[in-house]
């Protein structure tokens, strides 16, 4: 692959992808891994990544010429990954190019850079990844302002203003569904993988408009299980519904009267982009790997490695 420019990784906490990119920014080819931030010690990064990547450098670095450079965002900057990269806090844009960190390698064949993630003060809140996949959108939207919802185990709320990150909310959705769902009480009501469309819109209405009795309404699932006979489809899906309302109503003063960004590829950003449809301006969806992808190449493209294609 000897017309590589550049190597984009998107390095998580249980897994490694990494892309090959070309010239004009095209993906020349893919490979991924298990060898997430979390399965790794600080000295068995590089190895990893080398097992991954190990055939493209070969062939690009053959004749001599000078070493391929690396970008990686995610947790593979966190404490317990490869390098410690500081935190850069909001406001901010979501990606500089002086922030950047380049980490040693034993292997010169490589030029390894990790992009940092993003810290707010008040309230606090981290995020590491998130702020490439939004670089990614405001690549095609430079001026956006509004808001990027990011739905996930942990979802993120991000508020845009004219292409900058002005603040952000964690919400532990995805978290808490997956907790209640297999490790509470109501695991014996929810054990139905089917779908009630009416269930979950409801809940959405009720949870969305009065956020703060979401948590007084959840044993009732487990009540109306048991004395009006309420299928778990039905409760299955109710308990999504009081969840991803909850969320909304508490992250309303990011997206009332603003158009939203919804970037993801689970089977949750669906619901999200129902439950949003009649209440914001617009809702827009962005596959994570394609934001992820436009992110890293604003790095490179700012670093000096890529044009942004």
């Amino acid at each position: 692959m000897t017309d590589m420019e550049w190597i984009g990784l998107d390095w998580g906490t249980t897994n490694l992808r990494a892309y090959a990119i070309g010239a004009g920014g095209q993906v020349a080819e893919e490979a991924s891994s298990g060898n997430g931030m979390g399965t790794l010690a600080p000295a068995d990064f590089e190895p990893a990544l080398l097992d991954l990547i190990e055939p493209w450098i070969a062939a690009r670095c053959r004749d001599g010429t000078d070493a391929v450079p690396v970008f990686a965002c995610g947790m593979v900057g966190a404490r317990q990954g490869w390098c410690e990269v500081p935190y850069r806090e909001v406001p901010c844009p979501p990606v500089a190019a002086n922030e950047i960190t380049r980490v040693p390698t034993r292997d010169k064949r490589i030029e390894m850079h990790i992009l940092p993630g993003l810290s707010q003060r008040a309230p606090a809140d981290v995020m590491r990844g998130e702020e490439t996949q939004a670089a990614g959108f405001l690549l095609e939207n430079p001026r956006y302002t509004g808001a990027i919802c990011l739905p996930g185990t942990h979802s993120k709320w991000i508020a845009i203003d004219n292409g900058h990150i002005s603040g952000f909310t964690t919400y532990m959705t995805g978290e808490l569904f997956d907790v209640l769902s297999s490790h509470s009480i109501l695991r014996h009501t929810v054990t139905s993988d089917e779908w009630d469309e009416h269930a979950f819109r409801q809940a959405v209405e009720e949870a969305s408009a009065q956020p703060q009795r979401a948590v007084e309404t959840l044993f009732g699932l487990r009540a109306a299980a048991l004395v009006d006979n309420a299928s778990p489809e039905t409760c299955r899906s109710r308990l999504s519904g009081l969840l991803i309302g909850q969320e909304l109503g508490l992250a309303s003063r990011y997206w009332s009267d603003k158009p939203v960004a919804l970037i993801g590829s689970s089977a949750t950003v669906p619901l999200y982009a129902q439950a949003l449809a009649s209440r914001v301006i617009s809702v827009e969806t962005v596959d994570t790997r394609a934001a992820t992808l436009a992110g890293l190449a604003v790095a490179a493209a700012k670093s000096g490695a890529a044009s942004h294609g």
